[in-house]
């Protein structure tokens, strides 16, 4: 009798058990579709790919041209768009982790982000060609004396960490007294204005823009130094868990069409005046 009552408490276990265990999806991009909605990480504060107007509230408040991109995405796909406003190393370790769904926030290719993440085909490169590639920025007061990076072995650098701004500062052999990091790039922008750091790695198009918008930063922009930058970290791309093989997918498809269209230069263009018109460029 004891035998049969525990051969039949074991058996209501195993059956509570399985019917307490939920079915996991194949992979995340079944699980977005299943969901309802994706999630999208993002550093708001890169103009105009990714800005916050403070005249709005709650997701609204994130426009600029990677916001439409990533709102194209969630349409092609069925699902709500979620926008997770995060500082840019949280944008990578969160996606990497698999906290979020992609990143979407100007991300450049870099070796060591391929590694650790599934990264989607460029879907904007630049046709500009003043504002392609990557210089530094000092103290307007100091430009003339720094030309090149072998200027720079008494100064303090100021780089957004985890960036590919990083990445080409370290590849490139140059030395400094000091190298700091921060979140943004415009907090490094502040700290060379500010006499706190000497010179920022930049990228050249953000970098006038801003020097634009803020004409009393008293920044000055290096003209003629360029890095060396391997071609194959040239254009944006967008970041999501490594292995994620079926949403890498899907993504490039919607990257293919979005290229082919033009839509996102077009977004460029109008989210350049808007954050101009917001004092950002």
């Amino acid at each position: 009798m004891k035998r049969a009552s525990l051969l039949l408490l074991i058996l209501i276990l195993c059956l509570t058990a399985a019917c307490g265990e939920k079915e996991q999806p194949a992979d995340r991009l079944t699980e977005i579709l299943d969901r309802g909605y994706i999630t999208v990480a993002t550093e708001p504060y890169f103009a105009p790919q990714e800005f916050i107007d403070p005249s709005k509230e709650g997701d609204e408040q994130y426009v600029g041209a990677d916001i439409e991109l990533a709102k194209l995405i969630a349409d092609k796909l069925g699902v709500e768009c979620r926008i997770v406003p995060l500082d840019f190393t949280t944008v990578l370790s969160s996606v990497t982790e698999g906290k979020y769904d992609l990143a979407i926030s100007a991300l450049a290719y870099k070796p060591d982000r391929a590694e650790n993440m599934n990264l989607s085909d460029p879907y904007y490169v630049s046709e500009d060609e003043e504002d392609n590639g990557y210089t530094f920025v000092t103290r307007t007061e100091d430009a003339d004396a720094v030309s090149d990076p072998s200027d720079l072995s008494d100064m303090t650098v100021v780089v957004q960490q985890g960036s590919l701004q990083q990445y080409i500062w370290e590849q490139s052999g140059a030395s400094c007294r000091e190298v700091k990091y921060v979140s943004s790039t415009n907090d490094a922008f502040l700290m060379v204005s500010e006499g706190k750091a000497d010179a920022v790695i930049t990228a050249v198009g953000f970098a006038r823009l801003y020097i634009e918008a803020n004409k009393d930063s008293g920044l000055t922009l290096n003209e003629t130094y360029r890095f060396e930058v391997d071609e194959q970290v040239q254009g944006t791309v967008m970041g999501m868990k490594k292995g994620e093989d079926a949403l890498l997918k899907r993504i490039n498809e919607i990257i293919a069409e979005v290229v082919e269209s033009g839509v996102y230069v077009e977004w460029m263009n109008e989210y350049r005046a808007y954050a101009a018109g917001l004092g950002l460029m």
